[in-house]
């Protein structure tokens, strides 16, 4: 919730106006990513730089399926709500989460933002060496993290989750152990023939494309204040077209956490209404990124705060 009523009512109200069309164009060009990346890597006959580049989008396409999973989650993205949560959980599936349990958690994150003890985003808190910050981008904690959660749900095991209620847990067991399934078969369909499919289609691009995603989520709280003020706890970072285009728009982040309920697509037209109030807008991620490593120790954590 804005602090101010910084957009009026009545554009507000055409802002939040929800569209299939935006939806599924923004779903094809995220599509036409993954499947060219997936032609030029699967190509045995082409040079080896155009595989290398096939294999780098088809890694960023799938890792940043993580947006489109985000976005619909917000069941923003779509008019239609079960078109929303088919998108969000099949992207999920691509990036490696869970829709059905993310978008509980994602709504504690709206909740809390950036709030220490409170905000399920610092559960692992920000890194302040040099190693830790080089270790966040490999994406290594992220696998890790991952495979531990993904382990726990599947046991139905939420300790240390409040966002996970007892009366949604089974459903968020269900829709993890069905996307396993889906893996699972994706696995035993890779057997006959040996190809390796999943492995080289799937987990092998996403460690590709895992490095540059948490490039672009690192900026979007990280160096803020840990406080509820929206206009001041989150960054917008300006950046080149097509890397917006495939993020959904998330670089308009503080837009996005300031009026939540705002399609995708509308974020651009908010953010000309709040660029001028917004305490951290970026010039590009290289420029958040720089700022990190003068100081990283800057990004410490304070105490847990209280409810």
């Amino acid at each position: 919730m804005a602090p101010l009523p910084l957009i009026g009512s009545e554009e507000l109200a055409f802002l939040n106006t929800r569209s299939n069309g935006p939806g599924w164009r923004q779903l094809a060009v995220h599509g036409s990513v993954v499947a060219t990346g997936a032609w030029l890597w699967g190509s045995p006959g082409l040079i080896w730089p155009l595989r290398s580049l096939g294999l780098v989008l088809l890694g960023v396409g799938l890792a940043f399926a993580f947006c489109a999973m985000h976005e619909c989650g917000h069941r923003t993205a779509f008019a239609d709500r079960q078109l929303n949560d088919a998108v969000a959980w099949w992207a999920g599936v691509l990036s490696f989460y869970n829709a059905d349990f993310y978008r509980r958690y994602h709504q504690w994150h709206h909740r809390y933002t950036h709030l220490s003890g409170l905000d399920p985003e610092l559960e692992e808190a920000p890194p302040t060496t040099l190693g830790g910050y080089l270790s966040e981008l490999s994406g290594l904690p992220w696998w890790l993290g991952k495979l531990r959660g993904h382990w726990r749900g599947l046991w139905g095991d939420f300790e240390g989750s409040p966002y996970i209620s007892k009366e949604a847990a089974p459903s968020v067991v269900r829709s993890i152990r069905l996307q396993f399934a889906v893996y699972f078969a994706v696995a035993l369909a890779s057997l006959p023939a040996w190809n390796g499919f999943g492995l080289w289609f799937w987990l092998v691009p996403l460690a590709v494309g895992q490095p540059l995603l948490r490039f672009v989520l690192m900026a979007e709280h990280q160096g803020c204040p840990f406080e509820a003020n929206g206009l001041r706890n989150t960054r917008t970072t300006l950046t080149l077209a097509p890397l917006r285009t495939l993020m959904w728009n998330m670089p308009y982040h503080a837009e996005h956490h300031l009026y939540p309920s705002l399609p995708f697509h509308a974020l651009a037209r908010a953010h000309e209404r709040l660029a001028p109030h917004l305490v951290n807008l970026a010039g590009g991620y290289l420029v958040v990124h720089r700022g990190f490593l003068v100081d990283l120790g800057a990004l410490r954590m304070p105490a847990a705060t209280t409810p």
